[in-house]
């Protein structure tokens, strides 16, 4: 959603595995489950489609100032093959992106699925396999499935019967198959909310048994044992030209740093690339860049005087 203004994220469970924001979570962004969200998972995802970011939300609510509290956020750099810090959260319990996951009605009525879906099992176990990046175990068997494994529906199953919304996605699942994304009911799969969908259409689905599925090699699985591991981002400066100045005068930030993914500047920027943003600051201000790869995260700050 572009133009939307920035606000701050204050995290109450896994800020430490979190983006810092801000982000253009508009006041009004709708809520999973919506109208009546409850108390669940409440994602709250928002697509700049301009820019080029997905920002993701998990237990998300809204508050009166505009800013919101969510137990966990990401952001995702759509031009760049990023992934979460091994074994960090996002706001999926695979460390994957929810949006590109979802059977999205647009999708079905064009009348083809290009990419893999995103569903859900009962049980899990400490393990994960690429795509994910983060276990949420709930079972210790050993046959329980890991996150990021990957079925596809079995070239066989006939599916010439099926109503038309649901051959979409049935058509999808045997090209593409589906990814265990999170805990939760078993073989469900995840859709964007729309009334369009026919609910007749959808449930036909539940006519297909897990036997119809197949799991596709996974290679490597990782556990506690054997997590990759590597050195986070190196940031050698991040300084500001001019180091003092007056408000609402432009302040450049520049920043050197090598082994980054992505980075978000905090407070007031938010996700950026290249190594340098213009700010505004109004009072003296402290900056934080914060870099992240698939190993882990660095930190560096810098401080805008304010006369």
């Amino acid at each position: 959603m572009s133009g939307s203004p920035f606000v701050n994220i204050h995290f109450t469970a896994y800020g430490s595995e979190s983006d810092p924001g801000p982000m253009p979570v508009p006041h009004n962004a709708p809520i999973e489950g919506y109208p009546h969200p409850g108390n669940r998972d409440r994602h709250v995802l928002v697509l700049d489609r301009d820019n080029c970011w997905l920002y993701e939300l998990y237990h998300s609510y809204p508050q009166k100032d505009g800013n919101w509290k969510a137990d966990s956020a990401a952001v995702w750099d759509l031009l760049n093959d990023e992934q979460r810090p091994y074994t960090w959260t996002s706001a999926d319990a695979a460390g994957l992106p929810v949006f590109p996951g979802l059977a999205r009605y647009d999708e079905v009525a064009s009348g083809q699925i290009q990419h893999a879906l995103r569903f859900t099992l009962q049980y899990s176990r400490q393990a994960f396999t690429p795509p994910a990046s983060h276990w949420a175990p709930t079972s210790t068997n050993a046959l329980a499935a890991p996150m990021g494994m990957r079925l596809r529906l079995k070239a066989s199953y006939d599916i010439s019967s099926f109503p038309s919304q649901a051959k979409v996605i049935l058509g999808a699942l045997k090209q593409y198959g589906m990814i265990m994304a999170d805990n939760g009911s078993s073989m469900y799969v995840s859709g964007d909310p729309d009334n369009r969908w026919s609910n007749d259409d959808l449930g036909s689905l539940k006519q297909v048994p897990a036997s119809a599925f197949e799991v596709i090699l996974m290679d490597p699985i990782y556990t506690p044992a054997n997590v990759p591991q590597g050195k986070a981002p190196a940031i050698t400066s991040f300084t500001a030209t001019p180091p003092t100045s007056h408000a609402g005068h432009p302040v450049i930030l520049n920043w050197n740093a090598t082994g980054a993914s992505y980075f978000v500047v905090s407070p007031q920027v938010g996700a950026v690339r290249g190594d340098t943003v213009s700010v505004y600051p109004t009072v003296t201000t402290t900056y934080t860049l914060d870099a992240t790869n698939q190993y882990h995260r660095s930190k560096k700050k810098v401080t805008v005087t304010i006369q």
